[in-house]
């Protein structure tokens, strides 16, 4: 089929994403670092592309992963010397930890049962093996004396932070796609039953039925689907004869061309890109992360330290060809720095049926 195009404006992503290891142990241990035995040699270096192709091997009786990127390496969390083994076998790390998933799964769901206040998010970071949290300037007074009563409970499961600004959507721009009273960011464009639509992010799609790619321009697309809060994602079908290229803008007069869709993976560098503030960089974080948006809770997300503001919603998150997320929301801005959640593409796609292209 033809690939068409919006004019004034393409889309960036990249992809080397990596998968998050989310198999449970049963075995609680003393937080150790695992080494190789005598005469064994330790794991060669990988890419994040080659990190991310091991991390789906290693599923079963580890606790959570992440890439360093700077050594080169997979790290695995394990709970028990048998894991590790097996871990060294196939070429990561081993890492002994003594939080299993399925501990740190039930701190979440404590926490969403218990603390579900507007202006807070978590995570899991398999890099402190912990769940961490994150109250936002709003959060003070008796919510954040609950918030504090119930971390206090988790005990060590558990990290209370502090963000100097507030959690919230970005609407308002992106690689400009324009609708009533509101601009965000075109994500990805994706085929459906042959058909051209593309991605943005879900509270776009809930406040915009029609879709320019200009303030009062033509139609160019109409929103067919759109999910917000609970995930944040939205299809939406090109209605005019605009080119519709599987790539990303950079903002320098070039464009990334993605392929393929993946999940992301902690300690992964990546890139933004939003018609607000353009390109941007950063890593992963967290992943499954939760947002308590004034609006309502968003499950799923990817953390990250990737600066974002104001119509930079549905943007695109990628790691080279790989699309991995479309701009949620989060707090602070590209002067001052903060954290950025974002959907991640795999789910959306799901949801809808439809493919990178």
């Amino acid at each position: 089929m033809k690939h068409r195009r919006i004019p004034n404006r393409r889309a960036v992503v990249a992809g080397a994403g990596a998968l998050a290891l989310a198999a449970t142990a049963t075995v609680t241990l003393a937080n150790a670092n695992a080494t190789p035995a005598p005469g064994v040699p330790g794991p060669a270096k990988l890419t994040s592309a080659a990190a991310t192709t091991l991390a789906s091997q290693l599923k079963t009786g580890t606790a959570g992963a992440f890439y360093d990127a700077k050594a080169g390496k997979l790290v695995v969390n394990v709970v028990s010397e048998a894991a590790a083994t097996a871990v060294r076998a196939k070429g990561a790390e081993a890492r002994l930890v003594r939080h299993t998933l399925a501990q740190l799964d039930a701190a979440r769901q404590t926490l969403k049962t218990k603390a579900t206040i507007p202006g807070t998010s978590w995570g899991i970071d398999p890099q402190s093996n912990k769940v961490v949290v994150t109250a936002d300037r709003t959060v003070k007074g008796a919510r954040l004396d609950r918030l504090t009563k119930v971390t206090d409970a988790l005990g060590d499961k558990v990290e209370l932070r502090h963000s100097k600004g507030e959690f919230k959507p970005f609407i308002g721009g992106g690689d400009a796609i324009w609708g009533s009273g509101a601009r965000c960011s075109l994500g990805f464009n994706v085929v459906k039953d042959g058909q051209p639509y593309f991605l943005t992010a879900g509270h776009c799609g809930n406040a915009v039925k029609s879709w320019s790619d200009k303030q009062g321009g033509s139609e160019i697309a109409t929103t067919e689907a759109s999910t917000f809060p609970g995930h944040d994602y939205s299809l939406a079908k090109y209605t005019g004869n605009t080119e519709h290229p599987s790539e990303v803008d950079l903002y320098n007069g070039s464009t990334q061309k993605i392929t393929k869709a993946a999940e992301a993976t902690v300690g992964e560098k990546v890139q933004r890109s939003g018609s607000t503030t353009q390109v941007h960089d950063g890593t992963v974080k967290a992943l499954n992360a939760s947002v308590n948006y004034q609006e309502g809770t968003v499950d799923g997300l990817i953390q990250t330290d990737v600066c974002a503001e104001p119509g930079d919603s549905g943007g695109a998150l990628f790691d080279g060809e790989t699309a991995l997320g479309l701009t949620s929301g989060g707090s602070g801005d590209c002067s001052a720095g903060g954290e950025t959640f974002f959907q991640p593409v795999p789910q959306a796609l799901d949801a809808y049926g439809a493919q990178i292209g």
